[in-house]
């Protein structure tokens, strides 16, 4: 028997009643109808992002739940492509009328309407339905993590801890949240996936206070895919290290600004690769022409001993993904090779607009947005040298053990607190300081970076841009670099 064509008088008349509790197979047909709309109204390419969200985040200061706060959100968005040119529409209209009226929209902010008439509309052939959820037994996920009462329990507990053992202490704060959701990416190129996400992140922060004297230290830890995460927190120890860093900068002196050779550690000191090379890195900036690389490809943009990757398939770590929010897989990006500038991270808006090919780098914070280029997890590779040799290196400078807030500009200039310092003398960690700054451009910062030992750690983030608040993952060994400007006294 041939297949049924749809013509275009019979669109008003449609009517399709997809399994509303998940998305499932029951969304292709619907789905490949609307994609097929799009494309016989001239669209070049059409892209159907879906997503249910179940969040919940629990603060607890010094002995009391101050808040919990719950949200829920189901809604879909919409790109449309022609050439060049896009735009999105979202909605939280999931029938498929109002999937429709979105398309519309879409299509008419690009000169495009629907066909009248006898017009056929081509029915777009999906893949093979690729549910990352169901083959990862993902769906028990969100009735396996703690409910709210375990969640105040842990936190009250955490607390108590730590105003045992640290001194002076003025404030306490331990948060935690969970980030739960259902994603389905459906495209006229034939995508057809869905997956479903965990993130969970809890930590401290503690102010301590002594006359004239301030301290305040944080520390989170962040995880994907694990329900079981804030039941297997060990707050014992992330209590000993914040009270220990804390009580070390109360009484610590001020540093004074200079030009130093730095050594910062591992970790979360990989923040600072991340928003002043990292960000210059995503084709979103080249759309801009707001990095200074964008024509860098293949030359020397840093150090030859740096190396550093973007990738999205380390085991729970805070960026890694099954698949980008374009529907496409992750995969292992080679950014920097011993200073050699090999690729940028690509959308497919990106793609399109750069030719730089895509990296399944294609993220946003929910259906209200579209995707754009962002990183996942990024880290600066290890090195050859042992961590005794980097600190030999350094006659004297300044350790930055814990980096904290700071800002970064559009084309790289940046600084950034630290909260615990120390200063190194003759190849050793001497006495504290605090106040320290850092401050500098990140294509002559790159060019410093001249060591790199081998311990590899990653931190929990979050990232800010263009396509909302996600999360990602930083990194790196023990860095020295060579010089760079500290604020302080």
């Amino acid at each position: 028997m041939s297949p049924t064509l749809l013509i275009s008088r019979e669109i008003p008349n449609l009517s399709y009643h997809p399994t509303g509790d998940r998305f499932d197979l029951t969304w292709e047909k619907p789905l490949s109808t609307l994609l097929g709309i799009g494309r016989a109204s001239g669209a070049d390419f059409i892209e159907f992002f879906l997503e249910k969200a179940n969040y919940i985040s629990c603060l607890a200061e010094d002995d009391i739940i101050t808040s919990i706060t719950p949200r829920l959100s189901t809604g879909a968005g919409v790109r449309v492509f022609r050439g060049k040119q896009d735009c999105y529409v979202s909605t939280n209209d999931l029938t498929f009328n109002g999937l429709k009226q979105a398309l519309e929209k879409a299509l008419s902010i690009l000169g495009l309407t629907i066909p009248q008439g006898t017009a056929f509309i081509p029915e777009i052939n999906l893949e093979i339905f690729r549910d990352y959820a169901t083959a990862k037994n993902k769906d028990i996920w969100l009735g396996n993590c703690s409910n709210m009462q375990e969640m105040g329990d842990i936190l009250l507990s955490a607390n108590h801890q730590l105003n045992k053992i640290a001194n002076h202490v003025q404030s306490r704060r331990a948060a935690y949240f969970r980030d739960w959701q259902e994603v389905l990416v459906a495209s006229s190129d034939g995508t057809f996936a869905r997956d479903i996400r965990l993130t969970q992140s809890v930590g401290y922060n503690l102010l301590c206070a002594d006359g004239e004297h301030r301290s305040s230290i944080g520390k989170r830890d962040g995880d994907t895919s694990n329900p079981d995460f804030l039941r297997n927190w060990n707050y014992d120890t992330v209590a000993e290290e914040v009270a220990e860093s804390a009580g070390k900068m109360l009484y610590a002196d001020y540093v004074e600004s200079g030009q130093y050779p730095v050594i910062m550690a591992n970790q979360f000191g990989g923040v600072i690769f991340h928003e002043a090379c990292g960000h210059l890195l995503e084709t979103t900036q080249i759309e801009r022409k707001s990095t200074p690389f964008m024509d860098k490809k293949g030359e020397k943009i840093a150090h030859e001993n740096l190396t550093a990757w973007d990738e999205g398939l380390t085991e729970q770590a805070f960026g890694s993904i099954d698949m980008d929010d374009e529907g496409m897989p992750p995969q292992r990006t080679l950014l920097i090779e011993n200073g050699i500038l090999k690729n940028f991270l690509a959308d497919r808006a990106g793609s399109i607009r750069t030719n730089h090919p895509r990296t399944g780098s294609g993220r946003r914070q929910s259906y209200s947005f579209p995707a754009a280029s962002r990183m996942r997890n990024t880290y600066i590779a290890p090195g050859e040298y042992t961590l005794d040799e980097v600190f030999a290196s350094v006659d004297k400078g300044i350790y930055c053990k814990k980096m904290g807030g700071g800002s970064v500009g559009p084309t790289g200039e940046f600084n950034f607190g630290v909260d615990e310092a120390y200063l190194i003398e003759n190849g050793k960690i001497t006495k504290p300081l605090k106040g320290a700054t850092l401050i500098g451009e990140a294509k002559e910062i790159m060019t410093k970076i001249s060591m790199s030992s081998q311990d590899l750690g990653l931190a929990a983030g979050f990232c800010g841009s263009v396509s909302g608040s996600i999360y990602v993952t930083v990194g790196q060994p023990h860095i020295k670099v060579d010089s760079i400007t500290v604020g302080g006294r």
